[in-house]
């Protein structure tokens, strides 16, 4: 064990390439996923109330009771986003209520821009951070080798567009990070780790609510492997609902009643009266769209997760790790059941299947077994080529689009590479806010990433424990 705890410098370069480069460039901030969020936030921290009736022109996405318009999400990125509201505005001495609340008001765009990324930076960006540094572990202690463990890491959180919804105020990426929270503490066990299982996955629901579905394989796992003591359980349930108690006090907060959620209110998408609030039953050719489609495929996106399920297969041979193994192959499985239920399954604009992108992190942990039993140089080069291959794709959709419209067919090519990032249409820390270009930004993030990417492989390929621990 000794020999794991000498690796802080691979895991604080690892946190530190991961966040940086998260919240290094931005999304639209008038993007109604982003906006809708962002508006509550807003409203609760400057105005004490949960309605955005002043700003709800600004957004399709919202919802109406009675004369009032509201947030027609789960309000776990909203509530995320209050400490960033609350410290940008004490820092900058402004309010929303000092500009005109219009897309054409350049003092608007300004305040709210500012405000979306320091949420991303201080929300999803840090979770995808911490999750990638515990999968790191995770694979590391699976396979008993530092590369196969930043080999799984650095795929889930730069190889897959995870990458570009962790620069904004969406849920998929914070669940995807909570849903590996969830399962490496159900891996270690013990009270502690169990209690962060289940805070991980109570939070999950709070942030978007059919986390419940594929965030319940995780549940099942822990009640099997302690099925012999499930008193040992205690702590993941109470835990859990510490979780969950946040939603409960934004509806009572919000509508005056726990029993209300703003989907029940939403407005402009009839099909959300389909089923429960859009989902019906998964449809075969949907879920052909989600995993190859040239619109919404993973596969483009994603690449290195073809290979995901080969390296879970491993896992599953061994008796030591076959329920870690079903446990991520079960999320994996429900959350793109779920995507290929849901009316609106393309989420509209978005790059890639965002509503399958929790699946991301649980899946690459497969990736960790795959480089650990490649043992030729040629095998070990293919794979860091396909791992070099994702996160260059990824990094055009997180510094370009990741909010890809609809109406393209090659989502990927036309949206992100022709529209904007070929014609260096980015978004970037220095081009928004220091008045350099575009590529100019580009380029001052990759001075930093690229050698501190470098230094990383460098360090796991020197540094390898070759004993594993027992799950």
């Amino acid at each position: 064990m000794a020999r794991w705890q000498s690796m802080g410098g691979i895991r604080f370069g690892l946190f530190l390439l991961v966040w940086f480069s998260c919240a290094w460039f931005g999304s639209w901030e008038f993007n109604p996923n982003n906006a809708t969020r962002l508006f509550a936030a807003i409203r609760m921290v400057e105005n004490g109330t949960a309605t955005i009736d002043p700003l709800a022109p600004l957004t399709i996405d919202k919802a109406q009771f009675g004369a009032h318009a509201y947030l027609d999400k789960a309000p776990g990125m909203t509530l995320m986003a209050l400490p960033a509201v609350a410290m940008t505005d004490r820092v900058t001495g402004d309010r929303a209520e000092r500009h005109e609340l219009s897309s054409f008001d350049p003092g608007f765009v300004a305040y709210l821009k500012l405000r979306t990324r320091v949420a991303a930076a201080t929300g999803s960006a840090l979770l995808t951070a911490i999750a990638a540094l515990m999968l790191f572990d995770l694979g590391v202690r699976l396979t008993g080798r530092a590369g196969a463990g930043l080999f799984a890491a650095l795929g889930y959180a730069l190889g897959t567009p995870i990458w570009g919804y962790s620069t904004t105020l969406l849920g998929h990426a914070s669940v995807a990070a909570l849903f590996v929270i969830a399962l490496v503490g159900v891996a270690r066990g013990g009270a502690r780790w169990l209690a962060v299982a289940g805070l991980a996955l109570g939070w999950a629901v709070v942030v978007e609510y059919q986390a419940v579905l594929a965030g319940s394989v995780i549940g099942l796992w822990a009640v099997w492997r302690h099925r012999a003591e499930p008193m040992a359980l205690l702590p993941l349930i109470a835990a859990g609902l510490v979780g969950l108690l946040p939603l409960f006090a934004y509806n009572l907060f919000a509508f005056g009643t726990v029993f209300r959620i703003g989907y029940s209110g939403v407005v402009g998408f009839e099909g959300m009266n389909q089923g429960l609030f859009g989902l019906t039953i998964p449809r075969i050719a949907v879920l052909r769209e989600i995993l190859i489609g040239p619109m919404r495929g993973i596969v483009w996106v994603a690449p290195i997760l073809i290979l995901a399920p080969i390296g879970l297969w491993r896992l599953a041979e061994d008796r030591a790790t076959r329920g870690l193994a079903l446990a991520a192959a079960g999320v994996a499985v429900v959350a793109l059941l779920v995507n290929a239920a849901y009316v609106y399954w393309d989420g509209g604009n978005a790059t890639g299947p965002r509503h399958a992108m929790p699946l991301a992190g649980v899946l690459a942990l497969g990736l960790a077994p795959l480089w650990a039993r490649a043992r030729l140089f040629w095998q070990r080069g293919a794979l860091a080529l396909l791992l070099a291959g994702s996160i260059a794709i990824n990094l055009t959709i997180a510094s370009a689009e990741i909010f890809a419209p609809p109406t393209f067919r090659w989502a990927w090519w036309q949206a992100v590479m022709q529209q904007r990032f070929l014609v260096g249409d980015l978004r970037t820390i220095p081009s928004d806010w220091w008045e350099w270009t575009t590529w100019n930004g580009l380029y001052l993030w990759a001075v930093v990433a690229i050698p501190l990417a470098l230094w990383l492989v460098q360090r796991a390929w020197r540094f390898s424990p070759r004993t594993r621990c027992q799950m």
